[in-house]
């Protein structure tokens, strides 16, 4: 039997080489403890005093009639060493190691917290779990002011800390941002990551704002891809964790994180495979403030069973919710007395958020409208969500009906009337005017309509009155319907067809000359006189819509001009369920688009 000094430190044990722990000492040993594979021969009444867990198990050895003790597993508290046992105990020992050093230290607390992963569930017993956390959350509440920043969540962008600072006198004087904890909690798991960020809203401190900002640090870091709107493959199950986490954990707030976050946010869930009501619950959100975003973050992937390129479905959906916020608001202000209906006003959509998101979807529509297999349907039935709203120009709908019909150009007369109606030729700029003239995509009755306006405006610019149209002209741009169509008058079909490249390059150059001249007059104007310059643009445009190009326009397909009296057409993309032809094919040429 070998021996040991009682006052021997644990790391003054030797072994045989048989994991047998021993030291050397005056006194004989009288107990054997047996941790795993490893005999420890040590002392009882050092060890019986101190902890009584020992204490038992002794007794229950004396009752065996055996000098050693078994321990499979020493875990926290296991031995029962409390105060009560001997004044400056073990566990006393612990906690104020804990208390000072440990928790009043920013990262020790987060490197503990991060280990006690490995001794679960006995850290949550003893609440090691739970003090970390508060311990965190705490210190990420207290005033910035208090705060001795390390610069550790944004040290690259520094200049003094990457040497690009040459007014840098070694001393930080930086002031600490609101932020300055969130990169540092990236570092946790989204389990421990969830409690703490619950524990600091519950203190209510910590504005929404930083919030926002905390959870899209942590989804830019723990989810590899999140940044182009995808998920690059790996662990999927633990993926959808944090993305159902993060969408758990939003701010009920709107505008604490941005739109653009929220949309990347969607193409994830939907990529991980999310819940419906987490998808439903970013729908929603981004709805309510869709003003924001733009036409890359729009642009969600379809699912790969569908044979589109993008999920227009999910789009329509979040207009959708846009748009219901102003009858939400209707609704509310009906049931409520007249002063508060004052006070929901406010939340009712500006007409500025409205024209935002009509130009989005118009953008959005041009981008979409390259697929090859985007329906008519889907593409008119996300443009009519937008009609209603009042836009000054429409050229970004224009751009969209153009490439539509640039990459689907085998769809039928009637489906382009359909798809030109959602279309005001008054509202294109002189630009799209100019293009419109000369694009052989588009209708006839698209080009005449965008010389008449085009008249129109030219008069009313040089204070003029309009020139007069002819008759077929006005009832074509009106709506009106005649009562002697004649079998030789213009019919639906000739005004869905498409004029020569010829033509369209003829009327091209004069409407050119036109605009030309009368902006030099606009330009020469002096109070209510007219130049001689305005009454030549306006005598120019009463030669364009008198001129032989014109006239072929109306009366070459067999028309009468404008003596027929015919009604040549309902008003523009009137449908007609008798027109199903394509469009005969023609020379293609150069288009400005």
């Amino acid at each position: 039997m070998k021996f040991m000094k009682l006052g021997s430190k644990p790391d003054s044990f030797q072994t045989d080489g048989n994991n047998v722990r021993y030291v050397s000492s005056e006194l004989a040993t009288d107990i054997a403890l047996i941790v795993g594979d490893v005999k420890f021969y040590l002392h009882k009444f050092p060890l019986l005093s101190r902890s009584g867990r020992l204490q038992k198990l002794v007794t229950t050895t004396k009752e065996e009639k055996t000098d050693e003790v078994n321990i499979s597993d020493i875990p926290a508290e296991y031995l029962e060493m409390h105060e009560t046992m001997e004044r400056g105990n073990l566990i006393y020992k612990i906690d104020v190691f804990l208390t000072s050093s440990i928790f009043r230290s920013w990262k020790d607390s987060i490197i503990v917290l991060q280990t006690t992963k490995f001794l679960l569930p006995l850290c949550e017993e003893l609440k090691v779990v739970s003090d970390c956390i508060d311990c965190i959350a705490t210190k990420a509440c207290i005033d910035v002011s208090k705060v001795d920043w390390s610069y550790t969540y944004n040290r690259k962008k520094l200049p003094e800390e990457n040497g690009n600072d040459p007014n840098w006198n070694g001393v930080r004087n930086r002031p600490v941002p609101k932020d300055w904890w969130v990169e540092d909690l990236c570092d946790l798991e989204i389990g421990l990551y969830k409690r703490v960020l619950v524990n600091i809203k519950n203190i209510g401190i910590v504005s929404n704002d930083v919030i926002g900002e905390a959870l899209k640090a942590y989804a830019y870091r723990r989810l590899p891809g999140f940044s182009k709107g995808m998920i690059q493959s790996g662990d999927m199950a633990k993926y959808r964790s944090i993305v159902d986490t993060i969408v758990w954990l939003l701010p009920a707030d709107k505008g604490c994180v941005s739109c653009s976050f929220l949309l990347k946010l969607l193409k994830a869930s939907i990529l991980v495979n999310s819940g419906e009501m987490d998808k439903f619950e970013l729908v929603r959100r981004i709805g309510q403030q869709l003003e924001e975003a733009s036409v890359n973050d729009l642009l969600i992937r379809a699912p790969e069973e569908e044979t589109t390129m993008f999920d227009v479905s999910t789009v329509q959906k979040i207009v959708q919710e846009f748009l219901m916020q102003d009858k939400s608001a209707e609704i509310e202000s009906l049931e409520e007395s007249h002063e508060l209906q004052e006070t929901r006003r406010s939340g009712i959509l500006s007409e500025a958020s409205k024209l935002m998101v009509a130009k989005l979807i118009d953008g959005y529509l041009a981008e979409i409208s390259k697929d090859p297999n985007l329906t008519l349907s889907k593409f008119v039935d996300l443009a009519e969500m937008v009609c209603n709203i009042s836009r000054p120009a429409h050229d970004g709908l224009y751009r969209a009906i153009d490439m539509y019909l640039k990459e689907h150009p085998g769809i039928s007369k009637s489906e382009k009337k359909r798809i030109c109606k959602l279309m005001d030729c008054k509202k294109l700029s002189v630009d799209a005017c100019m293009h419109a003239v000369q694009n052989e995509r588009l209708p006839l009755r698209i080009v005449v309509q965008v010389l008449y306006f085009e008249q129109v405006r030219a008069a009313a610019s040089s204070g003029s009155s309009t020139p007069d149209i002819p008759k077929g002209i006005k009832d074509l741009n009106s709506g009106s319907h005649g009562s002697s169509r004649s079998a030789t008058t213009n019919t639906e079909e000739d005004w869905d067809g498409v004029a020569t490249p010829e033509d369209l390059k003829a009327l091209k150059g004069e409407l050119a000359a036109l605009r030309l001249a009368n902006g030099v007059g606009g330009s020469e104007r002096n109070g209510d006189g007219k130049s001689n310059v305005d009454k030549a643009a306006i005598n120019k445009m009463k030669g364009l819509l008198k001129s032989k190009i014109l006239t072929k326009l109306w009366s070459g397909k067999g028309g009468q001009g404008d003596n027929s009296g015919s009604d040549s057409s309902d008003s523009l993309g009137s449908p007609n369920p008798e027109e199903g032809k394509s469009t005969p094919s023609r020379n293609r040429r150069h288009s400005v688009s």
